[in-house]
């Protein structure tokens, strides 16, 4: 809801208002004040928005959580690095169910900015690899589903990386032609 700078304006002035109340004796009121200036610089490294967003996208609410990501005007300047890493990451979440080329632009831009967990990364990672095997595109998927698999170091996405390989070989096995012969036999078969 603000801006990141006022954000750190506000704590630094409820830390000084903190200090002025401890020397005037107010100790518990000066605790209480620092407490309430952390929450601030909570804010300042994970937007309150993105979070909200975060909590409707695992409801499946697609439409609620981009109902808060769009109450962030200016991205670019409302956000830290990271934030705009997520920011770009759950609009491609959400985008990808509808428009694969949008969605492709904001996981390689939340990728550029950087998530700060490696699950995240990962996931952005495995969802590229599904819209670049989707575009005909298997060196690039099998790359970035390495990367992926590198990066998923509790196993989380085991089962979704493991059922985009078997996709991906499934895929490109042998191409069988109508009318051409399949296996060794019936090529042996064809030339008598």
């Amino acid at each position: 809801m603000y801006h990141k700078n006022i954000k750190l304006i506000i704590a630094i002035a409820v830390v000084a208002f903190a200090v002025y109340q401890m020397t005037e004796g107010y100790v518990g009121n000066g605790i209480a004040l620092i407490f309430l200036a952390l929450i601030f610089v909570f804010l300042y490294f994970k937007n309150e928005l993105i979070l909200l967003a975060f909590l409707r996208l695992r409801k499946q609410d697609f439409a609620g959580a981009q109902k808060w990501l769009s109450k962030i005007k200016n991205p670019s300047t409302a956000l830290t690095t990271k934030q705009q890493g997520y920011y770009n990451y759950l609009q491609g979440v959400m985008v990808s169910q509808t428009n694969m080329n949008e969605a492709e632009k904001f996981f390689k831009k939340a990728i550029s900015f950087g998530l700060s967990m490696d699950h995240d990364l990962a996931m952005a990672k495995l969802n590229l690899a599904g819209i670049a095997f989707s575009k005909r595109r298997p060196q690039e998927a099998k790359k970035l589903l390495k990367e992926a698999e590198d990066l998923d170091k509790r196993n989380m996405l085991g089962d979704q990386i493991k059922m985009m390989k078997q996709n991906m070989k499934r895929a490109s096995g042998p191409k069988q032609h109508y009318g051409q012969p399949t296996s060794s036999r019936q090529m042996r078969r064809s030339r008598r």
